[in-house]
């Protein structure tokens, strides 16, 4: 729902907390992700029920510092684009128009505090265990029969019985 507070995603995720960041590895979409510190804080904070200024809040009480709003939004966006909070955000008027690059050199924050979300595929254990070389179980990609384990045959690329 537009304009509601972010909420975090749970569902289907596998969440380990690290001192400095989160992993988060999504089962459906067979994708990692590293959130930093900064974005990893707002991820803690979209609970449904705060609004992207009371992140803010939250986020400076914790770290005893003031934090942009701004940061807050950079890290919505990244979480939505990476499907980790539930619905849609809708920026503010005043940064619609505003590139993220723009957005950071007006904040004029150093890299380490601009959140981050560095993002890869991450195909499960069994897929990468069971697609070798020669021999392919079924549904492995081969060229030849000869690649197929016993009793399954190269059709259209892939082994199968």
């Amino acid at each position: 729902m537009k304009n509601a507070p972010p909420r975090a995603r749970e569902e289907g995720l596998i969440i380990k907390y690290l001192p400095e960041e989160v992993l988060v590895y999504d089962l459906a979409r067979e994708k990692a992700h590293c959130l930093n510190p900064t974005a990893a804080l707002v991820w803690k904070y979209c609970d449904g029920d705060k609004t992207a200024r009371q992140i803010k809040d939250a986020m400076e009480l914790e770290t005893q510092t003031t934090i942009d709003e701004r940061l807050v939004w950079l890290a919505l966006e990244q979480l939505e684009t990476f499907d980790l909070i539930v619905g849609e955000i809708q920026r503010p008027a005043t940064l619609k128009d505003m590139s993220r690059r723009e957005l950071i050199r007006r904040i004029g924050v150093t890299a380490v505090a601009v959140p981050l979300i560095i993002s890869i595929v991450a195909p499960p254990a069994q897929a990468q265990a069971s697609c070798t070389g020669t021999n392919q179980p079924n549904g492995c990609p081969c060229g030849s029969p000869s690649q197929c384990v016993p009793g399954h045959h190269c059709n259209g690329g892939v082994c199968g019985p």
